[in-house]
């Protein structure tokens, strides 16, 4: 398995990041605090994609589910080293940067054992309840702890590194927590066939913990965290899963 081209490209959003970043179980994480009151005992776990922590996108969507009323945490499962978001650039004059080279340190040997202190360390502080969002190279994270019995809910977008029809089978047998996928039709990494495989393993209320997934047109691998916001259909796709995903987790977290 590898990523994509499309896992590379995207557009830099504009806003001014309003979390911090504190070491959780040793760990380096983005926090984004609701500024009301919201449950302590509660936390979203945002996985992200090969931009990781340091891409503005990311932080800002982290604040955007904190002020819908969720404590949300990125950790750095990259470890620092996050795939340059000069890759955006089309003229690119940056150092070289080898997609193989990188992927091969940024394996599960090396990215889950952040997300295990993180929850380790959260559960330590009286947390309860993880709800878990991923975003193309996170999807799979997102997976695997549902897999291990950690999260209450999960949300994918545009998930990359899964395998189909394996990973869905796993999860219809294995995971307790309720599955949101936020898809689209141009996607290398969770193409249509996947997708109606997806539907046909979870839907029709064949995984009983609960099953939805969106669809939305003119949208490609990326749009819900580096979609051109200038482009109406993705600027309401990027909304539309941003929005969906905190319903889901409203109602099952």
């Amino acid at each position: 398995m590898s990523l994509c081209a499309d896992c590379f490209k995207g557009v830099r959003h504009e806003g001014t990041p309003e979390g911090k970043i504190e070491h959780i179980g040793g760990a380096r994480c983005y926090v984004a605090t609701p500024t009301v009151d919201y449950p302590k005992d509660k936390v979203v776990l945002f996985l992200t994609d090969a931009f990781g922590l340091s891409l503005p996108n990311n932080q800002l969507l982290a604040d955007d589910f904190a002020r819908n009323g969720f404590k949300t945490i990125i950790p750095d499962i990259l470890n620092g080293d996050d795939a340059p978001a000069d890759l955006f650039e089309p003229n690119r004059t940056g150092p070289a940067w080898d997609l193989k080279t990188w992927f091969a340190s940024h394996g599960t040997e090396q990215t889950r054992p952040v997300i295990d202190k993180v929850v380790g360390a959260l559960k330590a502080d009286g947390v309860t309840g993880f709800a878990a969002t991923g975003y193309c190279f996170g999807g799979r994270y997102v997976f695997d702890i549902a897999f291990d019995g950690i999260t209450k809910a999960s949300a994918v977008s545009h998930p990359s590194l899964l395998v189909s029809p394996d990973d869905l089978e796993k999860y219809s047998k294995r995971a307790k927590a309720p599955l949101l996928i936020n898809s689209c039709p141009v996607d290398q990494q969770f193409p249509l066939e996947a997708q109606a495989k997806a539907d046909e393993i979870l839907g029709n209320g064949k995984f009983a913990p609960g099953y939805h997934r969106e669809f939305f047109e003119g949208c490609a691998h990326g749009f819900a965290v580096r979609g051109d916001m200038s482009d109406p259909k993705v600027k309401a796709g990027k909304e539309g899963a941003f929005k969906a995903s905190v319903d889901w987790f409203l109602k099952h977290l």
